[in-house]
Order: C-alpha cells, then structure tokens, then sequence
C-alpha cells in the first residue's frame, strides 16, 4: 500500500460530522482549508501526479443514484469516495475531472440507509443471474479503489459490515491494490473482492503507481482465507504486437494457475473488458505518460464510440474485436478451464 500522507486537506463544512474529524485527525501536519464544494476545487499548483500524493478531498455526497449495472453487479451503489492514489493512463474517473485526487464522502449512514430502502424494494428471493445466485449485488468503488480508501476512512469498513449484515445485499469491487489491513476483517463471503489483472509489464507501463500483478496474484489465497469471495478481472485487454499479447495473457493465466490452492480456484470467476479509451485523455496522456499511448492509441485497430453516458470515445473496431473475444476465450479455455467467465465484451 502507498504511504499517503496528504499535506493538504480541502473539505466542506457539511463533511466535518464524527468520520469527517476523525479523517481530519489521522494527518494533523496537513494544511486544512475550507471550500464551497467538493468538485470544484481551487488552483493547486501541483501536478496530476503530485495532486493525488499530496491532497485529500472530504464532502458530502448529496446525489445518491442508484444505477443498474447487469454486469460486475446488479447495481451500482452511491460512490463512498471519488479518485484514486493511482493515475493508471485509461481511467475513465480522471477523464472527467481536471485534477483529481481522492474524495471521501463522509455521510456513509445516508448511503448504507439509500442502499437498504433500494434493496428492500425489489423482489424477493432474487431471481439467480451471472452477478449472483442469492443476492443482489452492489459495486461500491466504480469511482474510487476501496482498498486505498479503507484505511483512510472508518467508514468503507462500517459499509463492508453492512453489507455483510444485510440479509439480501452483497458488495463487490474492483481493486489494483493490495491492503492487508482488510485481512482482519470478516466479510463472511458477503463482500466479493475482483483483483485486477493484466500482463505485468504492460500493467508497469499502464497501471501507474498500483500494487504489481505478482504481488496481486499472491494476494488472491489470503483474501479468500480471510473469508472474502475472490474473482479476477481481465481489465482492459489491451491487444498490441501481433500475436504477442496472446501470448503474455497465457503467461499470465499459467502464473494464476500455479498460485491458487484447489478450493480458490472453485469459487473464482472472471470479467474481461476490453480497452475503451478517450481523445481527451489521449491528449492529457501525450504530456504525462506517452509510452502508455502507444499502446492504448492505436487508430488503425480502433473506432469512435459514444458511451451510454454520451461521452465520445474509442473501442477496437467491432469486427476485429469480435476475433480478439474468441481468441481470448480459447486461451482461456486452454489455460485455466476452471475459470468461468462471468462476463466479457
């Protein structure tokens, strides 16, 4: 885990309840400074990078959609924070903000209380689906990586406990970190943890200042001893050298392999995502990571695309995309048979 040690904290006044003043507290050498709202911060003077080492963000979160996903999860939940320690080059939360670093929302017994009446609403027994047989599903970090935010905040662990607890609702989120303080926590198989997964010289090229894949990989056994479930998450493959990226996902399917005990292997699935990519964040990357770009910006592949949330971006021409899927699907029907996969587009 990265040793974040903000020297600057902004916050809103309607953040500073019991777990704003408790967040405040952890880091007293840090400048504190009050502003009007949490999503238009003041200039900062610093870097894309050093902005997310060096400032931490509390609000309050006052829309609290709940979305339906069909795919990681049934849905997904309010975001408990927004922003990320890491600047992996295809983020899709830091094409939409100017400079982003990590946002805690501090009003977590709003968002558990917004879960619960939305959960207690649908029908029930759930109807089994690929996110899961008995329960509905929530994705509580598509904004943020839970496993960064559980040591800044007592309230991520008050959630995992929630949804533990509840008697039809079950958390899941995608993470590039490796937190061993989780270990000491007992999710009863309620919280599903999806490790995500790349080639591991292109996940040092792409996956900026994240935990390595080795280190994920041998993370996967403790986590599921700990009494998480554990899937992977192929996301995003990135197809790149002719055959070559075939051949590093085999290799990286052979590592997964030789690391899970029998019973780790039964109970872990996967999602596959393939890359989409932005022109903005294409420009943004020239300037800060452009070795990244040659990998992720590959024009003669790709096709403009506009998302479901009527952003313009690219995808891998559908044609050929198609190909890439069932090329994948092989090796992975070659390699780790035991691994369902949930998903994959």
């Amino acid at each position: 885990m990265p040793d974040f040690q903000p020297s600057v904290i902004l916050y809103t006044a309607d953040a500073m309840n019991q777990q704003g003043e408790a967040v405040l507290a952890q880091f007293p050498q840090a400048e504190t400074l009050e502003i009007k709202q949490h999503n238009r911060l003041p200039e900062l003077g610093m870097n894309h990078f050093k902005v997310k080492s060096d400032v931490l963000v509390l609000g309050k979160l006052k829309s609290q959609d709940i979305k339906w996903s069909g795919r990681s999860s049934d849905f997904i939940a309010p975001s408990l924070a927004n922003g990320c320690f890491g600047a992996c080059a295809y983020c899709y939360v830091d094409r939409h903000k100017k400079v982003n670093p990590i946002t805690l929302f501090t009003n977590v017994d709003e968002i558990m209380a917004t879960v619960d009446k939305h959960v207690m609403s649908q029908p029930w027994p759930k109807a089994a689906n690929q996110t899961d047989p008995d329960y509905y599903t929530y994705d509580i970090g598509c904004n943020s990586d839970i496993s960064l935010d559980y040591s800044l905040s007592d309230g991520v662990q008050q959630v995992l406990a929630f949804y533990r607890d509840h008697p039809r609702a079950k958390a899941t989120f995608a993470t590039k970190f490796v937190n061993r303080d989780m270990l000491t926590f007992d999710p009863k198989r309620k919280v599903r943890i999806r490790f995500s997964l790349l080639p591991p010289h292109v996940s040092k090229l792409v996956d900026v200042r994240t935990d390595s894949i080795e280190k994920r990989i041998a993370a996967i056994n403790d986590f599921y001893d700990a009494g998480y479930e554990v899937h992977v998450n192929f996301s995003p493959v990135i197809v790149y050298g002719g055959k070559e990226w075939r051949n590093d996902y085999r290799e990286l399917f052979r590592q997964l392999d030789s690391a899970l005990r029998p019973e780790v292997r039964e109970q872990l699935k996967c999602e596959v995502i393939f890359l989409t990519h932005n022109q903005v964040q294409h420009q943004a990357n020239l300037a800060i990571n452009p070795k990244a770009e040659e990998l992720l910006w590959v024009p003669e592949l790709q096709e403009s695309k506009v998302s479901q949330y009527g952003g313009w971006n690219i995808r891998y021409d559908h044609q050929l995309k198609s190909k890439m899927i069932a090329v994948f699907e092989r090796l992975v029907q070659d390699e780790i048979p035991w691994c369902q996969i949930r998903y994959i587009f």
